[in-house]
């Protein structure tokens, strides 16, 4: 039994994915040479690369075996360890705590939240055939190459300062909301209770208003942001973008309520559950909880579900500060290392991310679970027990690796992030 091996990932042609070979997603399937059945097309959206156990889109070892990871797993229960199959118990029957992906975004994903695990539970049991199974969805986003997203509440201060500029805007919330939205956002803590009530009070008005009374005001709003053209980053800039992907949606207005955030290469963000957020653009890894829950309500054709939407939100007002990730050494021992680790307030998984420029060798030591690598850039070497068992890796490669297994990465100008769980 290997403690090491490539797995073969799948990719999922969304229609807000980038097209061709402007994907990083296609890039990375056409270069792995496990992989010789994936079907390049320049004309065809790339959206993500899922790696991992979710029954949705499983990862499979490659051919000539037929084996899906999980399959793999459950076989060889040794390769998740009883530390992890302990404490998740779904991981007996070989599946992972985590779902990893690589993302790439040219069309602005929608609206949306993920509920937490008791919320999971029920909207599976009432609505399979929307939410496909039954758990949370925490989620970590890595930059690979600038990325924007609309993440978590404005500050009230910030969202009442655009209700009293921007009059598209209030016109879609009852006077009596704003005016009960603009009297506690002066003079109340942004925790209360009271704060919190005229946030969703807020929202929800705003993500209910009429459609026909969306349209007007949208139209405007666009018609007056147009001239002069509005500078790269800001919100009218965003307004626009997103108007011209989704014409009309009441999602646009999500602009004045949620923070509009960049992330640079190698910076991140962790979203909980019940943060509203939306992605907006760029390349980024991806890691959550197994799961495939999305409550969705604007920028989108899919079902949109706004009243669990709203009702599972936490109007938590804040800076987008609070969702960054800061990252620190790996291992926490070191001082100086090739390796950054993300480390989210949540017990499924970590993801390490691997830089060999001027360092050429980096080692990992044994990890209490099992672990997915994609390799991003470049090309190495990985090697396991103390050097004597090896695995050529290059750009596209995902490889497993077996709880309790120290491994060393050798390589010039390879990149790579690593998910784990140790629980």
């Amino acid at each position: 039994m290997a403690l090491v091996f490539k797995i073969v990932p799948t990719t999922q042609q969304y229609d807000w994915g980038k097209v061709g070979s402007k994907s990083i997603v296609a890039q990375l399937a056409a270069s792995s040479d496990v992989n010789p059945d994936f079907a390049f097309n320049e004309s065809k959206p790339y959206a993500e690369l899922w790696m991992g156990t979710h029954p949705t889109s499983p990862s499979h070892l490659p051919s000539p075996s037929s084996s899906t990871l999980s399959a793999h797993l459950k076989s060889h229960p040794s390769l998740i360890g009883n530390f992890v199959a302990e404490k998740f118990p779904n991981a007996k029957e070989g599946n992972l705590p985590f779902l990893f992906k690589v993302l790439s975004i040219e069309k602005a994903l929608s609206i949306q939240t993920h509920p937490d695990k008791k919320t999971a539970e029920t909207l599976h049991a009432q609505l399979p055939h929307i939410y496909k199974d039954d758990n949370h969805k925490p989620e970590l986003a890595i930059a690979l190459t600038p990325f924007r997203a609309l993440c978590g509440f404005q500050p009230l201060s910030a969202i009442a300062k655009h209700l009293f500029i921007t009059p598209e805007l209030s016109a879609l919330v009852p006077k009596t909301i704003t005016e009960n939205f603009l009297s506690i956002s002066s003079g109340s803590d942004s925790g209360s209770p009271e704060a919190k009530a005229a946030l969703k009070d807020l929202f929800s008005s705003l993500m209910t208003a009429e459609k026909t009374l969306v349209k007007g005001q949208l139209d405007a709003l666009v018609h007056r942001y147009r001239s002069p053209t509005p500078e790269d980053g800001s919100i009218e800039e965003l307004v626009l973008r997103l108007n011209s992907q989704f014409p009309g949606d009441i999602g646009v207005f999500c602009a004045f309520i949620l923070n509009y955030i960049t992330l640079l290469p190698g910076e991140a963000i962790f979203l909980g559950a019940g943060e509203p957020h939306a992605y907006v653009s760029g390349d980024i890894i991806e890691c959550m909880a197994n799961s495939d829950n999305v409550i969705r309500a604007g920028l989108t054709p899919k079902l949109r579900d706004i009243p669990n939407l709203v009702a599972g939100l936490t109007y938590v007002p804040a800076e987008a500060a609070r969702h960054r990730v800061q990252p620190s050494t790996f291992p926490p021992s070191v001082t100086s290392s090739a390796s950054t680790l993300y480390d989210p307030p949540i017990p499924e998984f970590s993801v390490v991310g691997v830089k060999l420029q001027i360092q050429l060798k980096e080692s990992h030591p044994p990890l209490k679970g099992p672990s997915l690598t994609v390799v991003t850039e470049g090309k190495g070497v990985v090697s396991w027990n103390k050097g004597q068992d090896t695995l050529q890796i290059g750009r596209g490669d995902v490889f497993f690796v077996g709880a309790e297994t120290g491994i060393q990465f050798e390589g010039q100008d390879l990149v790579l992030y690593r998910a784990f769980v140790e629980a």
